[in-house]
């Protein structure tokens, strides 16, 4: 369902990709390719054990997780870390903080990620959370593109934890590319992930599947937050949203019921076509192209969200853009070009653009 309706991209890329993972499940990289492969871990759950996976130098390693969680690196640039005790779905609404910071569209460019966040001061040298009670929101598309996916999900991971310990927040937000990714559809995967795939012997999509850790945790993660005045959110909501107030945790509790599915009989489940369509949170581009949404369409969707502004990425723009006199905010600056990229910072009341030299400008009215 999602290949064949949701970004007017055609299905030739698709169906050359997905040959390509069958081939790299089938047949495993090539000897250059593994020579030189390192990733991991993909940690898996299944009757009482767990057991995380590595490819280390083009080689395939397990180990057994003890039972307190720990999993100590085989390789590769994660650290050590511990697994979630007691997971939790992600929250749909969450107090207005003194300051956050969103940052959106990583696609596997990690060391710039974490250098735009250490250079705000929201990590430190050792990339661990130093933001005290602060709250940072990734409008999604951690995954596909760029060749340090799986980093990116185990550093937000672990941030999720250190905020908490100190009563601050880390809130990644679905993407589209995280449900095509979980669904199948592989068509923008850096390719040194099929040959990862190969070496661990399933396809790509299998190593984010409900029993794995990454692809629990995935799913229990929200598509849209209301947090304080701000409504936060991957592509955008149509303006057919506004016709009664927005339901917040429906939406998230819609999506969840729906992730991991490749295709449906079309009709059999309109809600799901569209919010999994070109229309849907995830994928919608109407604050930003034709036909652009109208000024009081985004009246009216502020109004039944009952907020001042939609923040959103997805939508790729030269630098943090607001629009519609600041009521939206596009903040997909370009990271996944792996050169530049965005914070958004609201703090001492005000909107800020941070840059990654850690210069902040005023955000401008739009």
């Amino acid at each position: 369902m999602i290949a064949a309706r949701q970004h007017r991209e055609g299905n030739v890329e698709l169906h050359y990709r997905l040959g390509l993972a069958l081939a790299a499940v089938l047949l495993g990289p090539s000897l250059s390719a593994a020579e030189s492969l390192t990733d991991g871990p993909y940690v898996f759950h299944s009757a009482g054990r767990s057991e995380a996976r590595w490819v280390c130098a083009g080689v395939a390693e397990t180990r057994v997780i003890p039972s307190n969680g720990r999993v100590e690196p085989a390789c590769g640039e994660v650290p050590a870390l511990v697994l979630e005790i007691a997971p939790k779905l992600a929250p749909d609404q969450v107090p207005q903080p003194r300051r956050w910071a969103a940052v959106s569209d990583i696609h596997g460019q990690t060391p710039l990620f974490l250098r735009l966040l250490a250079a705000h001061g929201i990590v430190d040298a050792e990339r661990r959370w130093a933001w005290g009670t602060g709250v940072l929101v990734i409008t999604g598309d951690v995954l596909d593109r760029g060749p340090n996916q799986v980093e990116a999900l185990w550093a937000i991971y672990r941030l999720v934890q250190e905020a908490r310990a100190v009563g601050g927040r880390v809130e990644l937000l679905l993407g589209n590319h995280e449900v095509m990714v979980m669904a199948g559809d592989l068509r923008y995967l850096h390719p040194k992930y099929l040959d990862v795939a190969g070496l661990l012997g399933r396809s790509y999509d299998q190593l984010f599947a409900a029993e794995s850790e990454l692809g629990a945790w995935l799913r229990r993660r929200a598509t849209v937050l209301k947090m304080g005045d701000t409504l936060f959110l991957h592509g955008g909501l149509h303006p057919s949203f506004a016709k009664a107030a927005i339901d917040v945790p429906a939406v998230n509790t819609a999506f969840r019921a729906r992730l991991g599915r490749s295709s449906e009989t079309p009709g059999s489940d309109p809600e799901g076509e569209f919010l999994l369509g070109a229309d849907g949170p995830i994928w919608y581009r109407g604050y930003f192209e034709p036909a652009q949404a109208t000024s009081a369409e985004i009246d009216a969707l502020l109004a039944a969200a009952k907020v001042k502004r939609i923040v959103v990425g997805h939508t790729t723009m030269n630098e943090i853009t607001p629009l519609y006199q600041g009521r939206v905010i596009g903040i997909d600056a370009a990271l996944k070009t792996g050169t530049r990229g965005e914070l958004l910072i609201f703090d001492q009341r005000q909107l800020w653009r941070g840059l990654l030299d850690g210069q902040r400008l005023p955000l401008p009215a739009g």
